[in-house]
């Protein structure tokens, strides 16, 4: 009986280190654990903590941003739903970026032709996958299709050692061929530079720009500049807002809410 008892303990720590341990950061299904480097995903781990852990993240409700001064978004984690508003012509987009369905209001009115209606939904969709990913991509690097490469150490432009990772795709997004080499900071632990590779398999990136000024918004730290050219703005972090955001074109005061 003593045996049997402590091989029932034995079970029980093992099955609680495993859970924790995966509770900590969990993948998202699809993420290839088996072709990516442990360091990697030690790594990216890290990053998840410091930015404010994947309890936080996941928790996190509301999240709105100024992407480059072109468009305002607001994106309800939760269900799906984001408003965007071009700030360089006359559209509002409401789209469920799930299931694609929506409403848009262009140059005065709102679209009701199907095919125009569809055509717009999936723009403010793609527009969504690529603003939301220079905003948020740090809490993303176990996403599905995701293949982490530890490339080893090396110093950002700003001279910040850091630890260096490559991301390739694999049958998700929009432009599955992209890649990124990420650097993240060895004493913050903070993403602080990335390399954007249009062709993964090209020799030399397209751009590389810096990732700075972290702040908290509500549990969680976000980054608003992309080197001297790029800032986003007006980032907010709300645990509630009115349905109306994702209902209505009437105009919304973050600043209000």
């Amino acid at each position: 009986m003593f045996k049997i008892n402590l091989t029932l303990i034995a079970f029980i720590c093992i099955v609680c280190l495993v859970s924790c341990k995966q509770g900590g950061n969990p993948p998202m299904p699809g993420f290839n654990d088996k072709d990516s480097d442990p360091k990697a995903i030690q790594v990216v781990d890290e990053v998840m903590a410091a930015q404010g852990g994947r309890k936080n993240w996941d928790n996190t409700h509301f999240i709105a941003w100024n992407f480059f001064g072109n468009r305002k978004l607001i994106w309800d984690k939760f269900t799906g739903n984001v408003r965007i508003e071009y700030l360089k012509n006359d559209m509002k987009i409401l789209v469920n970026i799930n299931d694609g369905k929506g409403k848009v209001y262009k140059d005065g009115a709102e679209l009701t032709q199907p095919d125009s209606l569809a055509k717009y939904l999936e723009e403010g969709r793609k527009a969504w996958i690529n603003d939301s990913y220079w905003l948020v991509m740090p809490f993303k690097m176990k996403d599905s299709g995701l293949t982490l490469k530890y490339l080893g150490e090396d110093t950002t432009a700003k001279g910040a050692k850091s630890d260096v990772l490559r991301f390739t795709f694999a049958g998700v997004g929009v432009t599955p061929n992209n890649g990124y080499k990420v650097w993240v900071d060895k004493q913050s632990h903070l993403v602080s530079q990335w390399a954007h590779y249009k062709d993964a398999a090209q020799p030399e990136p397209n751009f590389i720009t810096s990732w700075e000024d972290y702040k908290s918004y509500g549990n969680i730290k976000l980054s608003s500049l992309r080197g001297p050219d790029r800032s986003i703005t007006d980032i907010y972090v709300f645990d509630k807002l009115p349905d109306s955001v994702f209902t209505s074109f009437t105009p919304v005061n973050l600043s209000r809410l």
